[in-house]
C-alpha cells in the first residue's frame, strides 16, 4: 500500500485519538489482559490471605492450584491492585554506594566523626552464649560502654547506640545534639556522627532507622555486603577485648561478663586531650591502647637459663656437641652422654 493511498486511515485513526482525548479519554488502550483476568480471582485471593508472601510464592500456590500462569502475568496483577511493594534495588544500592563514600571519602580528623558498631558473641563458663555490641570511635579506637544482652535484635543496637550517646554527654557535659551544624540554607541541623554498621538484620530493621531518624546528630551507613574490612577497627576492637580481657579467666555468667567488660576501657586506655568541656574546663579521653608496638615500646626482658654461666667459673668448654647418629640408634643419645660432650669428654663407641 502506497503512502498516498494510506493517508485518509491515518487521519481517521488520528481523530478517533482526538475524540478521546477530548472526552478524558485515554487515547490508547486499554488493551485485552486475558491471562491477568483468567488468574485474577485466584491470586487475589492467595495474596489477601498472606498479605506478606511476594510475587513468587502467590505464583507457585497459582500453579498448584491447576492454573496455567506465569510468573511476570502474577507480578503484574499484584502490582495493578497495590499488593506488592516496588523494588527498587538498584536505586537503594547507589544511594547507600553514595553514602559509604561520603561517610569515608575523606579520613575523619578528629575523634567523633565516625563511630563502628557491631555485635560480637561470647559463651560463659556456666552455659549460655551472650552478645555484646558497642560503638567505637573511628579515629581515637575508644570504646563506648557495651551493652550486654542474651540476644542480638534491633533493640539491643539502639541500646548500644543510646550508651555511646549518654557516655558522650557524661564526658563533656552536654549532648552530642549540640555539636550539629545548621544548613545556612533549609535551616535544619546537620549530622555529626556517622555510623556505621554492616548489613546484619538488625541494623536494616526499620525500627533502628527510625531512631537515627528521630536523632538529627546521627547518620546511618551500612558497609559493603561481605566486606568486614570497611568495619575492621570495631572487629580489631572486639578480638583486642577478648584476648586480652575476657580470655584470661573464667567469666561464669553475664554479671561477670559485663563488669569485666565495663572495665576494659579504664584498664587498658591512655588518656589523650580533646574538645574541651565549657562547664569543667580542659577534659580528658580515653581511648584503647593502639594495637602497633610503638616505636618508644621497650619489649620485657626474656627469661635467662638457669646455668648460664653469669655466676659460675668458666669451664673448659661449654659448648654442646651433636650426639652423632651412631649414639641415637645404640641407646646412648641421653642426659649422661650430653653431659659428658659438654664437659669436653669422648662419647664411647658403640660396639
Amino acid at each position: 500500500m502506497s503512502r498516498t493511498s494510506s493517508e485518509p486511515s491515518y487521519i481517521a485513526l488520528d481523530a478517533r485519538w482526538q475524540a478521546k482525548a477530548r472526552a478524558g479519554r485515554a487515547a490508547k488502550g486499554p488493551w485485552p489482559r486475558p491471562a491477568r483476568h483468567s488468574a485474577k480471582e485466584v491470586a487475589l485471593k492467595r495474596a489477601l490471605v498472606h498479605p506478606a508472601w511476594g510475587h513468587r510464592k502467590i505464583w507457585a500456590m497459582v500453579r498448584h492450584d491447576g492454573h496455567v500462569v506465569s510468573e511476570a502475568t502474577v507480578l503484574r496483577l499484584l502490582r495493578d491492585e497495590g499488593l506488592i511493594l516496588p523494588a527498587r534495588y538498584q536505586r537503594e544500592r547507589r544511594q547507600l554506594a553514595q553514602r559509604r563514600k561520603a561517610a569515608f571519602a575523606t579520613e575523619p580528623t578528629g575523634p567523633n566523626q565516625v563511630w563502628q558498631l557491631d555485635f560480637s558473641e561470647f559463651e560463659a563458663t556456666s552455659g549460655g552464649t551472650w552478645r555484646l555490641a558497642g560503638c567505637r570511635d573511628y579515629y581515637s579506637k575508644y570504646e563506648h560502654p557495651f551493652h550486654v544482652s542474651p540476644t542480638a535484635n534491633q533493640h539491643d543496637a539502639i541500646d548500644a547506640v543510646e550508651l555511646a550517646l549518654t557516655d558522650y554527654e557524661a564526658m563533656f557535659g552536654y549532648p552530642l545534639a549540640e555539636d550539629c551544624p545548621i544548613d545556612a540554607d533549609t535551616g535544619e541541623p546537620l549530622p555529626v556522627v556517622t555510623i556505621v554498621t554492616d548489613n546484619g538484620g538488625p541494623f536494616r530493621s526499620f525500627r533502628f532507622e527510625a531512631f537515627i531518624a528521630a536523632h538529627p546528630e546521627l547518620a546511618h551507613v551500612r558497609t559493603r555486603v561481605k566486606t568486614p574490612g570497611q568495619n575492621g577497627s570495631r572487629e580489631r576492637g572486639f578480638g583486642t577485648l577478648k584476648y586480652e580481657r575476657l580470655y584470661l579467666d573464667e567469666i561464669d555468667d553475664a554479671l561477670m561478663l559485663a563488669k569485666r567488660a565495663g572495665t576494659t576501657a579504664s584498664n587498658t586506655t591512655r588518656s589523650a586531650p580533646t574538645k574541651p568541656s565549657p562547664s569543667t574546663g580542659p577534659r580528658r579521653c580515653t581511648w584503647a591502647w593502639p594495637t602497633r608496638r610503638s616505636r618508644h615500646f621497650k619489649p620485657r626482658k626474656s627469661c635467662q637459663l638457669l646455668d648460664a654461666g653469669q655466676n659460675h667459673p668458666p669451664r673448659e668448654s661449654t659448648k654442646v656437641r651433636a650426639v652423632p647418629n651412631g649414639l641415637r640408634r645404640a641407646g646412648l643419645g641421653g642426659a649422661k652422654q650430653m653431659a659428658t660432650c659438654a664437659q669436653g669428654g669422648q662419647h664411647p663407641r658403640p660396639t
